[in-house]
């Protein structure tokens, strides 16, 4: 019964602002992936739709749970945000140009997505009282 009092709990300035800090890197995100593999630096080996279901595919996953504040999935969406840090950063090693500066536009996306997402799980969590339990705390594990 307490989920459905905890979503009408209202969020702090804080909390606000790192849920926007999260869906602006998100959307950015979204936006930028399409944008580099169709039109801007298409790959010149395989196939930009295979490419495509690869980068873009996994946002999908999280995208009603982040544009609804769910802090649940902006917790687990970091894992998911992993994978542009890395595609970023090999791209910003080994290219130059073009792909070097939309490595870089991803990069700060996948930070700002990042750091939002942490923050907002962190604290919005502790809005409704959510808590990782302390193994020192768990009667079970003693």
């Amino acid at each position: 019964m307490t989920w459905l009092i905890a979503s009408h709990i209202p969020l702090a300035p804080r909390t606000r602002r790192y849920l926007r800090l999260g869906q602006a890197g998100f959307l950015s995100l979204f936006l930028l992936i399409p944008a580099w593999v169709l039109w801007l630096d298409p790959p010149e080996l395989g196939s930009s739709r295979v490419l495509l279901a690869l980068l873009w595919g996994p946002l999908w996953l999280p995208m009603m749970g982040i544009l609804r504040g769910k802090a649940y999935t902006f917790a687990w969406a970091n894992f998911i945000v992993m994978i542009y840090f890395v595609h970023s950063l090999t791209h910003l090693w080994i290219s130059s140009g073009t792909t070097f500066y939309l490595a870089l536009a991803e990069l700060a996306a996948a930070c700002l997505m990042f750091a939002g997402c942490t923050y907002y799980a962190k604290y919005r969590g502790q809005e409704l009282g959510l808590k990782i339990p302390k193994l020192k705390d768990d009667p079970v594990r003693q």
